[in-house]
């Protein structure tokens, strides 16, 4: 079993790190009053797991049945063949009509079902930065329209992709990098109860995997998992390089081949099954490059992106971008 699930959080005391913002959900599971949310930070921060304690404190056994969550990132990439493929969408799919009109009205039912039990519930979108303007818009009607009995909490790790008209209407709340003592003290606890009695010998690299982990709490176990699972002494950044580092190393591999589709569904791994933000796997791409070919028209290429990245709503339309300036301007 993965250690990112079996060490969850699974109530609102539970989240390290979120002092600020665990205040302000407990004050929400205590009212029984949520406004609509807007939920912003970067991976592995905790945000997810959260509003998943918050959904228990308010609803109890009842959480699953009053919480939807509906992962936006995933679906506009996919297209209407991940919406045709989920049961829970049998029902009201039409494949005679675009993903927008389809998401519309997916979201426009699950809004207007009575919870169960409660006065209002929680419809969670995932990945929320990747949804389309044209749908924001449409979205800022329907958190009016269905706030009697609805509360909508926009999940995201870039808030500059959402439209003022829906960032206006929700209370956001932001999670921070977690701290590197909060990461130790967690890590110590899991190798606790996992390996008893070796926190003493596995002292320095937890301290790299600290480190590595930049603020990212589920990034830190998995590294630790790995370090533990291995049975080597291998450092946080060897154990690092095995996962998204190599892959970004192949990401560079392709693009100076020129392959640019490959480099495409390289980097799109990065972003979707390792749950990196675009911003992130920048930086992995920065570093495979001052290994693989550390060429200055590329970080040039690298920074830019990264700039436009912080201000433009659609990272994968970022990431593809960057991917060809590279295969074009150095290695063409």
């Amino acid at each position: 079993m993965l250690w990112i699930e079996k060490y969850r959080p699974q109530a609102l005391g539970e989240v390290v790190g979120q002092e600020q913002v665990v205040r302000h959900l407990h004050r929400f599971a205590a009212e029984r009053s949520v406004p609509h949310l807007l939920v912003t930070g970067p991976h592995g921060t905790g945000k997810s797991a959260a509003i998943e304690c918050l959904a228990k404190a308010l609803y109890g056994e009842d959480w699953e049945g009053n919480t939807t969550i509906l992962d936006a990132a995933s679906l506009f990439l996919q297209g209407k063949s991940s919406l045709s493929a989920d049961e829970r969408f049998a029902h009201l799919y039409r494949k005679d009509e675009s993903l927008s009109a389809n998401f519309k009205r997916i979201v426009r039912w699950y809004a207007s079902m009575r919870p169960l039990g409660a006065e209002f519930k929680l419809l969670v979108l995932e990945g929320a930065h990747s949804l389309p303007r044209e749908i924001q818009q449409a979205l800022r009607r329907t958190l009016e329209r269905y706030s009697a009995t609805c509360r909508f909490i926009l999940c995201t790790t870039n808030q500059s992709a959402i439209i003022p008209a829906i960032t206006s209407r929700c209370l956001p709340l932001s999670f921070s990098p977690v701290e590197g003592p909060i990461i130790l003290a967690t890590l110590g606890r899991i190798l606790d109860e996992e390996v008893p009695g070796r926190r003493r010998e596995l002292r320095e690299e937890v301290e790299m995997i600290a480190h590595a982990a930049g603020g990212d709490l589920r990034k830190a176990t998995m590294l630790l998992q790995l370090l533990v699972e291995s049975g080597k002494g291998a450092g946080s950044a060897e154990i690092n390089t095995s996962e998204t580092g190599n892959i970004a190393i192949q990401l560079v591999r392709s693009m100076r081949a020129g392959d640019f589709a490959v480099a495409q569904r390289t980097c799109e791994s990065l972003l979707i099954d390792y749950g990196l933000s675009g911003r992130e796997a920048l930086r992995e791409i920065r570093r495979a490059v001052k290994q693989e070919y550390n060429d200055p028209r590329i970080a040039l290429i690298l920074g830019e992106a990264d700039h436009s990245m912080e201000r433009a709503g659609n990272e994968f339309v970022q990431v593809n971008a960057m991917i060809a300036r590279v295969i074009q301007e150095v290695f063409s």
